[in-house]
């Protein structure tokens, strides 16, 4: 288990965590497995509040969890939902973010409440198995301007996907143009993408494609927007 503070371990992790996840996967145990697909792991516990490297809210339910940085994959885990099976139940938690205290492929750390839900905490560590699945969210795809986005610098978020979202792109000259992830969860293009409408094209992770447009970036640029349509269950 670990306790959600500023401590020098975790202030470390969040300097080193984009160096880690850009070296990219080391082996076929690191990547993102399709949905439905299980995988061996094992659970721990924290407390959580919903917020982390993805740079969420805190939210209320706290049905939560960070995951092993291996298989942080640069934020492209961000807002994916993962079924977990343990000795008391199956429960479905949302990845909010990466846990620097896991080593191993397929290692969750829990919030405190959902792992006491499959598990008994006075365990600490729990071996189980998970699978990705579709989240059960409410009302469409949604998109935030990060702080400080501008023409000469945009940043956005995709959240509220069913679906984990692995790509952002931008219609500029007649083309799609793709946008760098970073690992604070933020689609990020360092030379702006310019004034007036943005036309935005989101894959998922199991190819599915939405498109939307939003206004451009003035005024309070961290509104949020909602996009037209949601990814479907499949």
């Amino acid at each position: 288990m670990r306790i959600q503070n500023p401590s020098p371990a975790r202030w470390l992790a969040a300097v080193l965590l984009p160096l880690l996840t850009a070296c990219g996967p080391t082996d076929a145990g690191d990547a993102l497995r399709a949905l439905g697909e299980f995988q061996s792991g094992l659970i721990t516990y924290y407390d959580a509040d919903g917020t982390g490297n993805c740079l969420y809210d805190r939210t209320q339910n706290l049905d939560v969890a960070a995951i092993w940085i291996g298989q942080y994959q640069q934020s492209a885990i961000c807002g994916a939902c993962a079924e977990v099976e343990g000795p008391k139940g199956t429960l479905r938690v949302r990845i909010v973010d990466s846990c620097p205290d896991c080593t191993t492929p397929g290692h969750l750390d829990l919030s405190r409440q959902a792992f006491a839900k499959i598990a008994d905490p006075v365990a600490g560590r729990v071996d189980v198995r998970w699978r990705l699945v579709t989240c059960e969210v409410q009302g469409p795809v949604r998109y935030r301007f990060k702080e400080g986005s501008s023409q000469y610098w945009t940043g956005i978020q995709v959240f509220n996907h069913r679906v984990p979202v692995t790509k952002l792109e931008y219609w500029k000259n007649s083309a799609w143009v793709a946008v760098n992830r970073e690992s604070f969860n933020y689609f990020v293009e360092p030379r702006g993408m310019g004034t007036g409408p943005l036309r935005l094209r989101v894959t998922a992770l199991d190819g599915q494609t939405l498109e939307d447009t939003l206004p451009g970036i003035v005024g309070d640029n961290t509104k949020i927007f909602d996009g037209a349509a949601q990814f479907k269950a499949n």
